[in-house]
């Protein structure tokens, strides 16, 4: 990831914020390190909408206070069918715009929605027990959901949500985080604080949710939900390694079918033309 000078600038002063903080207070120096962790980096870009969300019915939710944003496509000949669409950490909704027709064509009604934090949603931050509490709130006022994709930070969101989505019969994880530890991991050694700000930060996540940190991860949800899933994967992803899924897929899970590609990386994977038909085949099938 390459910084702009103003972005360096901005880390060295909180990275040397944080370590002094946690001189005086560890729980407020983890505090301090989460809502960093969980900040997008480039900011709320101004980006100029594509021409098919011109064609959209906006949509708007409030969670947590914020006004969330989102938009909604109708087929000509409906399946009744609901599609959601999930953008990664530091994306928006736009980025998906050569998905909306395809699926319409085939019967699909297709909501997106940009995350807290991120397009022309309200927020600072946005963390995944956020954005899963977002999906079922988007279901509950706009569903119910057929399907779900997601990429990225959108797919371990959408892996967390489909456990309490009763109804939900396909889910397509696009280069999904898979473990937030190596997230935290990736995180400390981008953001270098030391492991004790990173362990009390990992401690402060898991007495804010309620939750050990194992939970947020897509290969236990993935496994324990028995949803139809496609999970796609770029061989030469760095951000979210390969590595990882070679777990899950050590299970032979019958439920999951992987398609693993070689040179697309994070985010040219889900613009490819083979990722994006073998997504509309699985959804239409």
């Amino acid at each position: 990831m390459k910084l702009k000078i103003a972005q360096r600038i901005a880390i060295m002063y909180y990275i040397t914020k944080i370590k002094t903080i946690f001189v005086i207070s560890k729980r407020t120096a983890a505090k301090q390190a989460f809502e960093l962790f969980c900040t997008p980096y480039s900011g709320k870009q101004k980006r100029k909408a594509p021409p098919i969300f011109a064609q959209a019915t906006e949509l708007a939710i409030i969670q947590d206070s914020l006004n969330i944003k989102g938009w909604q496509w109708n087929p000509e000949i409906s399946n009744e069918k609901k599609i959601l669409i999930l953008h990664g950490f530091d994306s928006c909704s736009y980025k998906f715009d050569k998905y909306i027709s395809p699926l319409t064509k085939l019967g699909f009604t297709v909501i997106a929605f940009d995350a807290p934090a991120h397009g022309i949603s309200e927020g600072k931050t946005v963390n995944a027990l956020q954005l899963k509490k977002t999906i079922l709130s988007i279901n509950q006022l706009h569903g119910e959901l057929y399907g779900i994709i997601g990429h990225s930070f959108g797919g371990l969101a959408a892996a967390l949500a489909s456990e309490s989505l009763i109804n939900i019969q396909k889910l397509v994880l696009i280069a999904p985080a898979v473990e937030t530890l190596r997230a935290i991991d990736n995180f400390f050694s981008f953001v270098p604080l030391g492991n004790s700000i990173k362990n009390e930060m990992i401690e402060y996540i898991q007495t804010l949710s309620d939750q050990k940190i194992i939970y947020y991860s897509t290969s236990r949800a993935i496994a324990e939900n028995k949803i139809n899933t496609l999970w796609l994967h770029d061989e030469e992803d760095w951000i979210c390694p390969y590595e990882d899924v070679k777990k899950i897929q050590e299970k032979q899970l019958n439920h999951v079918e992987f398609y693993i590609t070689k040179g697309l990386g994070h985010s040219k994977i889900y613009r490819d033309s083979i990722v994006k038909e073998k997504i509309f085949n699985f959804l239409n099938h």
